[in-house]
């Protein structure tokens, strides 16, 4: 048994049927701000341009921080056209690289070939990612219920939200245990009162929110907004990873899922979910650098919902202009 990097959300299943160990790198690297600063400075000492993704700089330098992954699944179409260059430099530093692709226009045959190539490099066949697939369909079911605990029951807060779904992208490396987790956490939340947040003393019904995008490069957002009497009960890419479809099919699976394909697809869902979720307002978070940050005028002209826009570089927090920003938001919500 051996760990495999990855750098964003992938078939899992196919590792675990390997016998591996998925680590997602993004999980890594974003657990500590204070290290996840330092992984970023590393890259950059270590030539990387300091206008390049603050996530890319961090996946490389977290991978190079662990030294028992000695291979990693990098998705070449679907996800950052920087990760082609990223994948070259980790392997001038040793580290084998397995690509994946999501094709652009959701082909199943492609995405079927695909999963065949990593089935094959990693040494596994279709019927042990099967079975794999009921297994984790187990845990994904609980993280479902935290996201209904959520915008439904109102008894689950929103970076609670994002921890619990982010992580459905590897399972912690360990699926079980995760499980009990989720599980400990689900019975924990019933026993809440719902939450309605005050701001200022108000009695007025707090504020229902939708995240946008990529998972933040500052975790201290949510705290922030729920000190501001808002409370985000949709996180778009972090549900997305607990890959809620009720489906048998893996190669289905992978192509309802959302994030790597075009932005309309996404909107789509989200325009669904902001319906049934009954949101106020929207923030779209881009990350610095990023080529998705084009997309926001597509989000805009397709969501009829209020939309900030708020952009991210560093794990450093909020900064004085996104915090002046949020509250300006907010107020113009209740108004």
């Amino acid at each position: 048994m051996s760990k495999i990097g990855l750098t964003t959300t992938v078939p899992v299943e196919v590792i675990y049927a390997a016998g591996d160990t998925p680590v997602d790198l993004n999980n890594i690297f974003i657990s500590d701000t204070r290290e996840a600063m330092l992984r970023i400075e590393e890259a950059e000492l270590a030539g990387y341009p300091r206008n390049v993704c603050g996530w890319i700089k961090g996946l490389y330098a977290t991978a190079l921080k662990s030294p028992e992954i000695k291979k990693i699944v990098a998705v070449t179409q679907g996800d950052c056209s920087n990760t082609h260059a990223l994948m070259e430099t980790w392997s001038e530093e040793g580290i084998e690289i397995i690509p994946f692709a999501f094709p652009y226009d959701r082909d199943g045959d492609m995405l079927r070939l695909q999963l065949e190539k990593l089935i094959t490099a990693l040494g596994t066949t279709w019927d042990q990612v099967r079975e794999q697939k009921v297994r984790l369909d187990q845990v994904r079911q609980l993280a479902w219920e935290i996201d209904r605990l959520t915008w439904q029951e109102n008894q689950v807060r929103g970076f609670e939200n994002h921890l619990h779904l982010v992580s459905c992208s590897d399972f912690n490396g360990d699926p079980e245990g995760f499980a009990r987790d989720l599980e400990g956490f689900i019975a924990e939340a019933r026993e809440r009162e719902p939450l309605n947040l005050q701001f200022k003393g108000r009695k007025k019904r707090e504020l229902r929110l939708g995240f946008m995008g990529v998972p933040p490069i500052m975790p201290d957002l949510y705290n922030f907004l729920e000190e501001h009497g808002a409370r985000v009960v949709f996180n778009e890419v972090q549900r997305q990873f607990s890959m809620p479809f009720a489906t048998e099919d893996i190669v289905e699976q992978y192509q309802l899922y959302t994030y790597p394909y075009n932005v309309f697809g996404r909107i789509e869902d989200v325009a669904r979910e902001a319906e049934r979720r009954q949101l106020d307002g929207l923030i779209h978070y881009t990350q610095s650098f990023c080529y998705r940050q084009i997309e926001d005028l597509i989000v805009r002209r397709r969501l009829n919902y209020p939309i900030l826009n708020l952009e991210g570089e560093n794990p450093t927090g909020l900064d004085a202009r996104s915090k002046m920003r949020l509250e300006s938001f907010l107020q113009m919500l209740r108004d």
